[in-house]
């Protein structure tokens, strides 16, 4: 069973179609049995299946795992660049899923987690995401931060929730850019023909924001950093698509076919910065760029000295 909190940012629409938005996995059809079944909450209260939203409301949503089964603790090679009993930062691997799902049962940083943790793991997130505060996409690299304890996890949340936990990211998308910096201030919400995609839309979606840097210029690329203000799933790809500069490699939101032997998109998690929930001290880490992407790099030098 997973209990999530959201935040409602809309006014006026139907409480299921909302869910459905805002919750990958949830159907319309099942966002309504949840409703039927008083799973979703606001103030203490059930929700009616025919509420209409309002901004600024938290709504409590409870769903049932659809697979009872206990995930395995697996010894996968984990790189840790911070650990104490709150708290474990990890840089994830492209090409890792961050937690079971499915067509991912098993070899996921969960899997890896329990085993290294020793189960000891905040359970706020359910059976198959325990500890996990966010999450990154399979084919980004870089760092993910999970909660030993359901203290640390409430922490690191709200941090998420109030934009204080900040998250910067490096990336290498095709085209040139005129300005030095830009933001990006787009609404994401599910794309309405496939629902394994995000979009830019004014219907059912959330607003985000992504800042962003050139670090670099090539010939047909550019290499940028970019931070976000929000944390919509596929955000920093679904904006710069957006703005015509899709990610090197995102067969998803740009070129169809795999470009420069890459195997996925050229974006890694680099930095964290954060609150510790004990101590309350900042605490900044970094990964280093990892080989696929100085190897990227390398190949756009030599295509610039031509």
């Amino acid at each position: 069973m997973k209990t999530t909190i959201i935040k409602c940012e809309t006014d006026g629409e139907r409480i299921d179609v909302f869910l459905a938005a805002q919750i990958p996995e949830l159907t319309r059809n099942a966002a309504q049995r949840l409703l039927a079944n008083e799973r979703v909450v606001l103030n203490g209260n059930p929700i009616k299946k025919n509420y209409r939203t309002l901004f600024g409301e938290s709504y409590i949503v409870t769903i049932d795992d659809p697979e009872a089964s206990e995930v395995i603790p697996q010894d996968i090679p984990l790189e840790i660049i911070y650990e104490d009993n709150d708290i474990i930062v990890v840089n994830k691997q492209r090409g890792m899923v961050v937690h079971p799902a499915p067509g991912h049962h098993d070899g996921t940083l969960v899997n890896a987690l329990l085993m290294h943790c020793e189960g000891s793991l905040s359970g706020i997130g359910g059976v198959k995401r325990p500890g996990i505060v966010h999450r990154i996409d399979k084919d980004t690299s870089g760092l993910v931060i999970a909660a030993k304890n359901d203290s640390a996890h409430v922490s690191l949340a709200n941090q998420l929730s109030s934009r204080t936990l900040k998250r910067e990211y490096e990336a290498i998308v095709k085209g040139t850019f005129k300005n030095d910096t830009g933001t990006i201030d787009a609404p994401i919400g599910r794309h309405r023909t496939d629902r394994k995609r995000q979009a830019v839309t004014d219907k059912n979606s959330r607003s985000a924001v992504t800042h962003y840097e050139v670090i670099t210029r090539y010939r047909n690329c550019s290499h940028v950093y970019c931070r976000l203000e929000t944390g919509r799933t596929h955000q920093i790809r679904v904006h710069m698509a957006y703005i015509s500069h899709p990610i090197l490699g995102d067969t998803v939101y740009g070129n169809k076919k795999p470009e420069m032997g890459l195997q996925g998109q050229c974006l890694h998690a680099r930095k964290l910065r954060f609150h510790h929930p004990s101590t309350k001290e900042e605490i900044e880490l970094t990964a280093p760029l990892p080989e696929y992407f100085t190897e990227i790099l390398d190949k756009l030098n030599r295509i610039n000295e031509k």
